[in-house]
């Protein structure tokens, strides 16, 4: 029998005679021998020395984005080159030149690898390729701050439920410096008083540098951030899906549109005029999902770790993904060229938009092009580029008159029309801020966000139809106690929301759009979302409020989201497609796991919302002693909150800083009044403010008020704190008698 090594060495002299029968052939393994060869190929597989191939159905003119590659040593100009191992094509083979990063390990000749490739033109080689990790390694990684000793030194983890220190042995160190923080990966066995051994591979500096902030917000939110070996073994082993029983779409004109820095495509979608004479006006709309389920068996190691996860989590400078980078970024992503499995859903809607029939189906489809918003918003408006030019009559086009469709039967419905602007954090290659971004909200936006709406409503009809478990998006109305604050925000604004009457979305929109063009928009769409309760998961249907529908089940994301995922299971299971459906296991534990996704989204909400603060507050740590403006959105007892126009950053102006008088605090009118000047703070009000202190550790920002409503700040009486002002009517009541006129001089 041979050695594992002479059986690798085999196939790498012999890349066309790699089946078992020609391994037992060359070596002359015959009978009972042939279990023990079988057995050694496993045990190679398995330690991700080898690839059991078989026929797949990728594009043999391109490689998938993110490829098994083999290192095939240096060139003449020494690059280190690579071959894929996933090249199915008749042509020649393509080059692809690695591209190292400072942080990553020394790879040598023969070593199999996990890349991201980028195609380029006009160079030697044909790819350039970026290292993901060593298949077959999966090392466990720790981020903490290295303290430096005699002989190397020791991390101490910054996750609070981890006690265990690392020791570093000399020449491991990177060169890092006492007090930095540093990420590293555990590098053999047990060192000197039981220690673990580490290798740090990436240097942080300084713990409050911005490099460092989503790391550290990932560990203090505990966010699972390194996949078991268990998963990355599992994953590996996948393999493109085939036809087999699916439809097949792939001549269909399928796209995917993104943001333009997606690192993955769960959704796609079409439209075209009906031809059925029964719905003159109306379209047929196509919207193809990832068939993650394929990949993903109930109860496997991916599985648990997905529903671990619950989620992904998104960074300005990374994503920590629910499932590793061979299934998120390769097999379920829908790239371009490269047919893909997936469940497609064929809608029917009328000439107003309203949904008259759906079918839904399991394919093989392959998305023509992978656009992004920003690029088929400029097609649509006029200047197409090269991309989008040849798909402007049969696929864009289509799409934007299905969506006007759908604007329609959106209007007669009435969902939530918050416009809440959101902020992008844009770093440099060195983790610094450079900027924050207000997104535009285009059409390519909401055109996406209609068809997957409607597909969400679709499945969630599907599984109620079938008497099937799963798991519904529920949104409930605002509480009353919540929608009574609004209603008093809405009165201080002289805007009105009335009462007495079963509170629907129409409500909250006339509302929202008498605040439009006027200084309280912005904080009447806050203080409306602030009144709604939190989105959860249940097994139980009550409704999506916000988007104004009886039954809502998320299903277009499963890459991203574990809730889809079980979507998806029950729609295999419904409608009998394969034996990878929902278990009985899984229909047992819903109201367990939903309440566990719940808790998972909203803890990356947190921390993504922690990250985003403390990057504004190393952005504005630089600027410390400027002015900006902005708008008052809170008041508490020890300050006031503004919101800075420049950013969207939030800051805090300490009571004890506003001038030499005191300030008192109405919680019913939601105001700080000066008890020698009368001054009144309240919400909404346009201020100037002096940035104080930035302090990136913990997001936080300490402002100065210069000026309120284009008027100085004055100077309180020197003699101290006075008492409070004598006043005809208390704080309450004339509130109310001032929102009265306010009411009265608005509806003249």
């Amino acid at each position: 029998m041979p050695t594992k090594d002479e059986i690798l060495q085999w196939i790498s002299d012999n890349p066309t005679l790699t089946a078992k029968r020609d391994i037992a052939k060359a070596f002359g393994i015959k009978g009972a021998a042939r279990i023990d060869l079988k057995r050694i190929l496993k045990e190679l597989e398995a330690d991700g020395h080898l690839e059991k191939r078989k026929k797949t159905y990728r594009d043999p003119d391109r490689l998938p984005p993110v490829s098994v590659l083999q290192i095939t040593g240096p060139s003449p100009d020494g690059d280190l080159m690579a071959r894929p191992l996933e090249w199915m094509g008749e042509g020649v083979e393509p080059v692809v030149l690695m591209i190292p990063r400072a942080s990553d390990p020394a790879l040598g000749e023969g070593d199999r690898i996990l890349a991201r490739l980028t195609e380029v033109r006009g160079e030697a080689h044909h790819y350039e390729a970026r290292l993901i990790r060593r298949i077959g390694a999966n090392p466990h990684r720790v981020l903490g701050v290295f303290r430096k000793g005699a002989e190397g030194g020791r991390i101490l983890p910054i996750d609070k439920g981890d006690g265990k220190e690392w020791q570093v042995p000399e020449g491991s160190t990177g060169g890092a410096k006492d007090g930095e923080l540093v990420e590293a990966e555990q590098a053999g066995p047990m060192g000197r008083m039981g220690l673990p051994r580490a290798r740090i591979i990436t240097r942080l500096g300084d713990p409050s540098a911005p490099k460092a902030v989503s790391l550290i917000a990932i560990h203090q939110h505990g966010i699972p951030d390194d996949f078991p070996d268990d998963v990355i073994a599992e994953a590996d082993s996948m393999k493109p899906a085939g036809l087999d029983a699916r439809v097949d779409m792939r001549e269909m004109p399928l796209i995917t549109i993104d943001p333009f820095d997606a690192r993955d495509h769960d959704d796609a979608c079409w439209a075209h005029e009906d031809d059925d004479p029964k719905n003159e006006g109306g379209f047929v709309l196509w919207v193809a999902i990832a068939d993650v389920a394929h990949y993903v068996p109930s109860g496997g190691a991916i599985d648990r770790e997905a529903r671990k996860r619950g989620n992904s989590s998104y960074f300005p400078d990374r994503v920590v993904p629910m499932l590793p980078d061979r299934l998120s970024g390769d097999l379920c992503s829908l790239h371009e060229g490269v047919p893909r499995a997936c469940i497609a859903l064929r809608m029917q809607i009328n000439a107003v938009g309203e949904k008259i029939a759906h079918r839904f189906q399991r394919g093989l489809m392959r998305s023509v092009a992978s656009l992004n918003y920003q690029e088929v918003q400029q097609a649509r408006d006029g200047a197409p580029n090269e991309k989008c030019a040849p798909l402007m009559d049969e696929v864009i086009t289509p799409l934007y008159a299905a969506y006007e469709a759908l604007v329609k039967a959106r209007h007669r419905r009435q969902p939530l029309d918050l416009d809440l602007p959101e902020r992008k954090v844009i770093l440099s290659d060195e983790g610094l801020v450079t900027s924050v971004n207000f997104t535009d909200r285009l059409d390519a936006h909401k055109l996406i966000e209609e068809f997957m709406i409607l597909a969400n409503v679709a499945a969630a009809e599907t599984l109620v139809a079938k008497k099937s478990p799963l798991l519904f998006r529920v949104h409930e109305e605002p509480s009353p106690e919540k929608l009574e604050s609004l209603r008093d925000t809405a009165q201080a604004a002289g805007l009105v929301l009335a009462k007495g009457q079963v509170l629907k979305t129409s409500h909250l929109n006339a509302l929202l759009a008498a605040a439009e063009n006027t200084d309280f928009d912005e904080l009447i769409n806050m203080s409306t979302l602030r009144a709604m309760t939190q989105a959860y998961y249940s097994p139980a249907n009550f409704g999506h409020f916000g988007l104004a529908l009886l039954a809502y089940a998320h299903f277009t994301s499963p890459i991203r989201r574990y809730s889809d995922l079980i979507v998806h299971r029950a729609l295999i299971t419904a409608h009998g497609w394969g034996e990878d459906g929902l278990t009985r296991a899984d229909a047992e534990r819903l109201d367990e796991t939903a309440t566990h996704i719940s808790e998972t989204e909203r803890r990356s909400m947190m921390a993504e919302r922690d990250t985003t603060d403390r990057y504004l507050a190393a952005f504005l740590s630089e600027r410390v002693g400027q002015e900006f403006t902005g708008k008052i959105s809170g008041i508490a007892k020890f300050g006031a909150f503004v919101k800075l126009d420049e950013t969207g950053a939030d800051g805090l102006i300490p009571i004890r800083t506003l001038g030499r008088e005191y300030f008192h605090f109405d919680r019913e009118a939601g105001t700080l009044m000066g008890s020698d000047t009368g001054l009144t703070i309240s919400i909404g009000q346009r201020v100037r403010v002096k940035l104080v202190e930035a302090a990136p550790v913990t997001g936080g920002l300490a402002l100065e008020l210069i000026s309120i409503e284009g008027k100085d700040m004055p100077r309180g009486p020197s003699r101290g704190r006075g008492k409070p002002m004598k006043r005809k009517l208390s704080t309450s009541r004339r509130k109310t008698a001032k929102t009265k006129r306010k009411v009265e001089r608005t509806r003249r």
